[in-house]
């Protein structure tokens, strides 16, 4: 139980980027994770049982496969890129070496489910603690110190950027939810959903585009998810008429409701907008253009390397469009598979989309519906952010791996019937 309350804390902790140690890439989080790390590798070698399972395939064979592919661009980078630049590949090499190391030791015990979700219970509820105390912070309930829980009008409480804080909401809330739908008890089934509110809340304090869309994309396929489980449960003979009798339904009630919808579709925008960052004016659109301007360059760059990557780090070259900052190159290119594409080529990329993918359709296949959406909601998020460095995207993917191979069999038998 101890090793497990300290990943969490790893990992909650990792997102407190201003708390770092002054000059120091590292803070409590990574404390936490290399002192899980020392206790898990002690038990090892005081005899403790190791198993072999699945899961433990699946995230080996990536790390083998991604580091072979980064090793590769880093080659390719020393060699050939005019930006090379030591100290980005060390760091970002750094990151993945610590989370390469939590994620295997994970799976070496047995029972990695039962610990994984233990170690999510302690996440949620040290993920809600510290969202309460940031909140207060935030709003002059606590002193704040050294801190600056603001970014203009964004909320970021102890993150260096609101996006980060964003990431850590999108994750929350999703494993709470799993947590409360899988639970045995009643009180079990009420936390879960109680500690999946602040996350949500907190995120809109941040108001990140990105957690949003992906938030409403994630409630909408978790609906389907949930609709699909209650027309396949048995003796639904009932619920499958309805479902024939709605879809033969909807085409003449999509036609009757149209001039209605054309009549609201201003207002409806006016509410998209609402709810966007900057209510869709100028801080969105001048994102939006650096965005493209640093995705572009990362397609140039990676094409550079002929699709096998630049190595660890930022690779893209100051934008010279509107907003680009006052910070020196390389940047990021701030979009998941675009970052990756300039750093280990269409090689880490594959790797990366065969263990999302393949997760993915083991907890479809498992009938674990909120982690099925914990994965879209990442996914999507990841589509404009780089969330590879930060453990709670790991630890996310460890907990629906795990509790995804522990369960299809489970739910095969169960549905199969």
């Amino acid at each position: 139980m101890i090793r497990n309350a300290i990943l969490a804390a790893g990992v909650i902790f990792s997102s407190a980027s201003q708390l770092r140690l002054p000059g120091l890439p590292i803070g409590m989080g990574e404390c936490c994770l290399a002192l899980w790390i020392g206790l898990s590798v002690a038990r090892l070698i005081a005899g403790y049982p190791m198993g072999a399972s699945p899961a433990l395939t699946r995230m080996s064979v990536f790390w083998v496969a991604f580091a072979l592919t980064l090793s590769i661009g880093a080659i390719i980078g020393m060699l050939f890129d005019s930006q090379f630049n030591l100290g980005n590949m060390i760091h970002d090499a750094m990151a993945y070496l610590l989370i390469a190391c939590v994620m295997i030791l994970v799976f070496v015990e047995p029972d990695s489910d039962g610990r994984l979700r233990q170690a999510a219970w302690f996440a949620i509820i040290f993920g809600n603690i510290g969202l309460v105390v940031q909140i207060a912070i935030g709003w002059g309930v606590l002193p704040r110190g050294p801190l600056e829980p603001w970014y203009w009008d964004r909320f970021r409480g102890w993150s260096e950027n609101p996006n980060q804080a964003a990431l850590y909401c999108a994750a929350l809330g999703p494993i709470a939810l799993h947590l409360a739908m899988s639970a045995e008890t009643g009180f079990g089934r009420f936390s879960g959903f109680a500690l999946a509110i602040l996350p949500v809340i907190f995120g809109r304090l941040t108001k990140s585009d990105a957690f949003l869309i992906a938030t409403v994309i994630a409630t909408l396929f978790l609906i389907g998810l949930r609709l699909r489980a209650w027309l396949v449960m048995s003796g639904s003979g009932v619920r499958y008429i309805a479902a024939v009798l709605f879809i033969l339904a909807a085409p003449p009630t999509a036609i009757t409701l149209l001039p209605y919808a054309v009549a609201t579709a201003g207002e409806t925008e006016g509410f998209a907008k609402s709810l966007a960052k900057d209510k869709g004016g100028d801080g969105t659109v001048a994102t939006a253009n650096l965005r493209l301007l640093l995705w572009k360059e990362a397609l140039i760059r990676g094409g550079e390397s002929a699709s096998f990557g630049l190595g660890p780090g930022p690779h893209s070259e100051r934008p010279t469009g509107p907003n680009p900052g006052n910070k020196p190159g390389p940047f990021e290119a701030h979009s998941t598979p675009l970052d990756l594409y300039t750093q280990g080529g269409v090689l880490a990329l594959a790797a990366l989309a065969w263990l999302i993918g393949s997760t993915l359709w083991l907890t479809l296949q498992a009938r674990v519906d909120a982690l099925s959406a914990l994965i879209c909601c990442l996914s999507v998020f990841s589509l404009s952010h780089f969330v590879l460095r930060h453990p709670i995207f790991w630890f996310a993917l460890a907990l629906c791996l795990a509790e995804g191979c522990t369960r299809r069999r489970t739910a095969s038998a169960h549905y199969g019937r």
